[in-house]
């Protein structure tokens, strides 16, 4: 799988008084992205309860370039960025696009799986890790040194 590319529907709740997105609606944009990307390769949030494990973040920032506002149509892409071998960590990047191609920003995301039951952090088991094996990978994904990191 190349990429996975979801449209964004701006709502006018996103709008500022300047007129653009606000810049915490790019941070749910990113969310609505990685879980619908998960639900889309069959990690659902039912799937997720199911199995009592949930994905955590542990670090977002935003790199913003162009302004989105309420009449464009951007869509968001997601791919990882780096992961541990085990994908116990993983980091995200997701791309903003406008409808002419301009990218209007960039998302990084530093995560983790937190046992619901248990309150901590947790390994993915084998069902999930079929799923992240399908996501893809940034060109230039690197793999998480547990030992250096």
């Amino acid at each position: 799988m190349n990429s996975i590319v979801l449209p964004i529907q701006v709502r006018w709740s996103d709008i500022d008084p300047n007129r653009h997105v606000r810049h915490s609606v790019y941070y749910d944009y990113g969310a609505y992205a990685r879980v619908a990307c998960f639900a889309q390769l069959g990690l659902t949030t039912m799937k997720l309860e199911e199995m009592r494990i949930g994905p955590i973040l542990l670090r977002e920032e935003a790199v913003f370039r162009k302004e989105i506002k309420f009449e464009d149509k951007p869509s968001i892409d997601t791919a990882f960025s780096r992961a541990t071998d085990d994908f116990s960590r993983w980091s995200i990047r997701h791309q903003l696009f406008k409808e002419d191609g301009k990218l209007a920003a960039i998302l990084n995301m530093d995560g983790a799986w937190i046992d619901l039951g248990k309150r901590k952090l947790a390994s993915p088991n084998e069902f999930i890790l079929g799923i992240l094996g399908q996501i893809p990978r940034t060109s230039d994904f690197v793999w998480i040194d547990r030992k250096t990191s």
